[in-house]
């Protein structure tokens, strides 16, 4: 499995594809919380906190991660490598895995410059160093796991067709439906909605943004990650049959 992770990684940085998918990533949030006037600009909300960056990322990522996981097995099918690299000494999981943990690594890498804000805000505090930091703790953990369910996804969905652009519009239906979809059911059935809440990763996200790390938000959102899996490991039996 190491090596399909440091092929995919190698494969992302061997074109403009990871530096791209990084500069976006910072760009887009440097804008939302640095320069524009909204609800999700620090300077003016009077908090000193990182609310509107956890709030502002997932609707990011649920576009950004399908772009770059639309590639991993819908380019391989469409080449006619996928085959080949079914024949390889490896099992399946090992494949699945690791074409998860590269696309998975490319987005932490891009999250991991964002540590500035946290120094930039406890600097802007009053008094300074009035920043929460067990809610931003969690909200971090909460962000890599949400970061897993997505990739988790759009690796899924890759095996769904030979084009790319299939592939990316079904995981950010996908994405959107887990993150958002939920929460909209809830206030339709609302005599359901903690029931409903439940199945949808932004209660699970919100409650990791608290600063508590609740086993059953762990539980929830490495089940999506495995679940996903399962079914791309599923969908490449197929062909390999």
């Amino acid at each position: 499995m190491k090596s399909i992770i440091i092929r995919e990684i190698k494969s992302f940085f061997g074109s403009p594809v990871g530096y791209l998918v990084i500069a976006l990533f910072l760009l887009l949030n440097g804008l939302f919380l640095w320069v524009f006037e909204g609800e999700y600009n620090i300077l003016t909300s009077g908090f000193a906190d990182l609310t509107p960056f956890f709030t502002l990322a997932p609707w990011i990522l649920l576009f950004l991660i399908p772009a770059v996981t639309m590639r991993s097995f819908s380019d391989e099918r469409k080449q006619g490598t996928l085959e080949l690299l079914l024949t390889k000494p490896l099992n399946i999981w090992e494949i699945a895995g690791g074409k998860f943990f590269g696309a998975f690594s490319l987005i932490v890498i891009a999250i991991l410059p964002t540590f500035l804000y946290v120094f930039i805000i406890s600097s802007l505090g009053f008094p300074e160093g009035n920043i929460d930091m067990g809610s931003t703790i969690g909200s971090y953990f909460g962000l890599l796991f949400l970061i897993g369910g997505y990739t988790a996804i759009g690796i899924f969905t890759s095996t769904l067709s030979e084009n790319q652009i299939v592939a990316f519009i079904i995981a950010v239906f996908l994405c959107f439906v887990f993150y958002f979809g939920f929460e909209g059911l809830s206030r339709v059935f609302k005599g359901w909605s903690a029931y409903i809440t439940y199945f949808g990763m932004q209660d699970h996200f919100k409650s990791m943004s608290r600063g508590v790390l609740d086993t059953r938000d762990i539980s929830y959102f490495t089940s999506i990650t495995v679940l996903f899996l399962s079914l791309t490991v599923f969908n490449l039996k197929s062909f390999k049959a």
